[in-house]
């Protein structure tokens, strides 16, 4: 299971959402917009600020995928599938 967190104006989000989506991924999106709360939980966990935050299976920091970038890279190099499998 794939959970991605977004926020409604990010355009990397809406690049995350659509590569998952092209490549045939379900995914569960948790949508910060409007939650800071929530958020700043999340950076407890990740370390990381900014969004997308994607994670495999549980939301715990060694599942932490990246954000949009680093699963494009993954893809491009023929990792992704392993990594989402092997998590």
């Amino acid at each position: 299971m794939i959970t991605i967190f977004t926020k409604d104006y990010c355009p990397y989000c809406i690049l995350a959402k659509e590569l998952l989506w092209a490549l045939g991924y379900q995914y569960n999106e948790v949508d910060l917009s409007d939650n800071h709360e929530k958020l700043m939980e999340l950076v407890q966990i990740s370390a990381m600020r900014t969004l997308p935050q994607i994670f495999v299976w549980d939301i715990k920091r060694e599942n932490l995928l990246g954000w949009y970038s680093d699963i494009k890279k993954l893809n491009d190099e023929w990792i992704l599938e392993e990594k989402l499998w092997n998590n």
